[in-house]
């Protein structure tokens, strides 16, 4: 196989140059020569190759990746299985467009979906290129089948930056400033935000949710109403978890009223949140399921899974594009999918989420900038806050990132306050490994004066 000629990387954080080394920082200059101003960088290296949960740099610093390339990468850096299915899979060919000569690679990956996704009933997928792209598809395929316009998002949620999602996207910098006029007929609802909404010290079937209900009924018509889209922890608003009650009393306004429900698991599937999919964890079967990151570890892919009925509703060539499930992105996805069945992720992240639960817990006590600790297994996350209030502290959050980036390991920001660390390993961590990564932010926010 490919895989036997691969250098293993040791996986362990060491540093052998200051971060950025020179290498790196010679390549940031000619970055800065040819590549647009506006694309940022959340850590200033450039990889050299990556393993598991180490990425080693041009330098030779091998450093700690706690972000996975935002849930991506679930099975770990050059995973074996994925390479080998990538390698065999483009000496075969590496396109033809399904639309033009199928291959079996798309119908795996739809058959795999079908039986993966949340519920027993009959289900079809098709597959695109990213997260986006797949979310403005199921919005497509949700008008078509009611036969309405109005969508239905929810205060800091993130669905991506196309017209229409940005549209959908609840922040507007970095990811809406200056790009519009956006597409209409777009609604944005309260969200049940527990640390941030005094309507959640009440049931949520009783507050934040019959708000929601309430507005789309008097102020859109649920009559109206094509689809509600939402993410079940919302990922770039912060990690955002739902009051118990709040996902599936919106699911069953769903169905009493014909709208389709939609769930945004791009970044929350495929095992990070210690479910395959988050929305299992409260038994709700969306009608429509999104997916993209995790599920090809890499390689561009996303999918629309959903009720068959619904699914093809759409007219002959209705949904498509040239590369939507390229025949090298699904063999990725086949070979993720294995690892994460065969090696059961789904239980490899909730152990992950206890240890960092448990150790994020502590800081808190240690550190009054903590505000919260929330999250589900590997999607874990910090609200920071200036002491003694829940006012956002985002220069607590620069200076946490700066301190970890210079010891080598790789946190994420999020948040519409700029204000949250989100942690989202590699479900393949050591745990050696990843109780080092919080020793190091452990010290960060101890640093934080």
């Amino acid at each position: 196989m490919y895989s036997e000629a691969k250098k293993q990387v040791i996986q362990k954080r060491n540093l052998v140059t200051a971060i950025p080394g020179p290498k790196s920082a010679e390549l940031i200059k000619r970055r800065g020569e040819a590549v647009s101003a506006s694309l940022g960088t959340a850590f200033p290296v450039f990889i050299d190759h990556a393993q598991g949960a180490i990425i080693v740099d041009v330098d030779g610093n091998s450093i700690l990746d706690l972000g996975a390339g935002i849930a991506v990468l679930n099975v770990g850096h050059s995973q074996n299985r994925v390479a080998d299915r990538v390698k065999t899979q483009i000496d075969a060919f590496s396109h033809t467009c399904f639309m033009v000569v199928p291959y079996t690679g798309y119908v795996e990956v739809c058959e795999a979906l079908n039986r993966l996704t949340p519920g027993t009933h009959k289900k079809k997928s098709a597959l695109f290129n990213s997260g986006a792209e797949a979310i403005e598809n199921a919005v497509k395929i949700a008008r078509k089948f009611t036969k309405r316009s109005a969508v239905v998002v929810f205060e800091h949620g993130y669905h991506g930056r196309t017209n229409l999602t940005m549209a959908m996207t609840a922040k507007n910098m970095p990811y809406k400033d200056g790009f519009g006029p956006f597409a209409p007929e777009v609604y944005r609802m309260p969200m049940a935000y527990p640390y941030r909404c005094d309507a959640c010290t009440k049931p949520c079937e009783s507050a934040v949710l019959s708000m929601v209900i309430h507005k789309i009924e008097k102020e859109i018509g649920a009559s109206n109403v094509a689809c509600i889209v939402i993410e079940p922890i919302l990922g770039e608003g912060g990690f955002v978890v739902p009051c118990k009650g709040f996902l599936p009393g919106l699911a069953k306004f769903c169905k009493d009223n014909g709208i389709v429900f939609v769930a945004d698991e791009v970044q929350t599937g495929f095992a990070r949140t210690g479910d395959m999919f988050a929305c299992e964890d409260e038994s709700v079967i969306p009608d429509l399921i999104v997916t993209a990151k995790g599920i090809a570890a890499g390689m561009p892919l996303a999918g629309v899974t959903g009720r068959a009925e619904i699914m093809d509703s759409i007219h002959l060539s209705g949904l498509g594009g040239t590369y939507g499930g390229n025949p090298v992105a699904c063999a990725a996805a086949l070979g993720a999918i294995e690892v994460i069945e065969q090696d059961n992720l789904v239980a490899r992240a909730k152990k992950i989420g206890e240890i960092m639960h448990h150790e994020l817990t502590a800081m808190m006590k240690k550190y009054s900038i903590i505000g919260e600790v929330r999250g589900r297994g590997a999607m874990q996350a910090i609200e920071l806050v200036k002491p003694g209030t829940n006012e956002p502290n985002p220069e607590a959050l620069t200076a946490a990132i700066k301190y970890c980036t210079s010891k080598g390991v790789l946190i994420l920001s999020a948040g519409t306050y700029a204000n949250v660390i989100r942690l989202l390993p590699p479900l393949v961590i050591e745990e050696d490994l990843l109780r080092d990564g919080l020793s190091v932010l452990d010290e960060a926010l101890a640093s934080i004066k």
